[in-house]
C-alpha cells in the first residue's frame, strides 16, 4: 500500500519545512544502543514510525527511522551516522520543534548515562524490549495502511516472539494480557484471506489494543531505565 506520509516526507517535509537538529556522540556506547535509546525517547504513544531501517553491523552508521506525531504534524528523523547519532525534527510551526532541544536533548543524555551504568544483562534486555517497541509501531503503521493482513500477522507475532524472551517484559505485572491480545489478534488475522486488505470493520479495534500494549512497553522501558 502507498505510504502517502513518507512520500510527503521525502518529497516535501525534509527540504521545504522548518527543522531543528541536535547531535549526540556515541562514547561509550556502540551506535545500535544510541539509536535505540533515541528512538524509544522520541517515540510516544500518539507517534507513528512510517519509515525504519537497521544497520546489520551494531557498530556502524546506517540506522534511521522517521517518526510522525500527528496531533501537531510533527516528522522526526533519527539518524545513526559515522560520527554521530543525529535527530532532526521539523514542523511547519517552528515553536512545535523547540521540543527537540527542550525535552529531548536532555533526556537522551540522562538516559544514555543510566543505560551505560546498567549491567550488560539489564542492557541486553532493553534493547530487546525497544525491538518489541519498534515492532508493535510496525504492526501500527500496516495496519493503517490497510496493509494485507498476511503482512499485518506477521508484524504482531515478531512483536509477540521478540516480546516472549525477554524476561524483563514476562515477567512485568501485565504481560499475560498483553501476550494474550496479541494472541487474539493474530488468530484473528490468520483467519483472513492472507492477500486480502486488512478489514476495515475490525482496524479501530486492533489499534485501540496496540496503542494501549505500547503504552504499556514504553512505561516498561523508561520505568527499568530510570531505576
Amino acid at each position: 500500500m502507498e505510504n502517502k506520509l513518507l512520500d510527503e516526507f521525502n518529497n516535501k517535509i525534509a527540504s521545504q519545512w522548518p527543522s531543528k537538529q541536535i547531535t549526540e556522540d556515541y562514547s561509550p556506547l556502540n551506535h545500535r544502543e544510541l539509536f535505540e535509546l533515541a528512538y524509544h525517547t522520541c517515540n510516544t504513544i500518539s507517534s507513528r514510525c512510517i519509515h525504519h531501517h537497521l544497520s546489520q553491523d551494531v557498530n556502524k552508521a546506517g540506522s534511521m527511522a522517521i517518526l510522525y506525531y500527528s496531533r501537531h504534524k510533527r516528522f522526526t528523523l533519527v539518524e545513526a551516522l559515522d560520527e554521530v547519532l543525529k535527530i532532526t525534527m521539523y514542523s511547519s510551526e517552528e515553536g512545535i520543534i523547540d521540543k527537540l532541544i527542550d525535552e529531548i536533548q536532555p533526556t537522551l543524555k540522562t538516559r544514555k548515562e543510566k543505560y551505560n551504568a546498567c549491567d550488560n544483562d539489564t542492557k541486553k534486555q532493553l534493547l530487546k524490549t525497544v525491538l518489541v517497541e519498534r515492532k508493535l509501531d510496525e504492526a501500527i503503521n500496516l495496519s493503517m495502511l490497510e496493509e494485507i493482513a498476511r503482512k499485518v500477522y506477521f508484524a504482531i507475532g515478531d512483536a509477540r516472539e521478540s516480546a516472549a524472551v525477554v524476561p524483563m517484559f514476562m515477567q512485568a505485572e501485565g504481560a499475560s494480557l498483553v501476550q494474550l491480545a496479541l494472541n487474539k489478534w493474530m488468530a484473528f488475522a490468520q483467519r483472513l484471506p492472507p492477500e486480502s486488505p486488512y478489514p476495515k470493520t475490525h482496524l479501530a479495534g486492533l489499534l485501540k489494543n496496540l496503542l494501549e500494549i505500547k503504552k504499556w512497553v514504553l512505561n516498561l522501558i523508561s520505568v527499568n531505565l530510570e531505576k
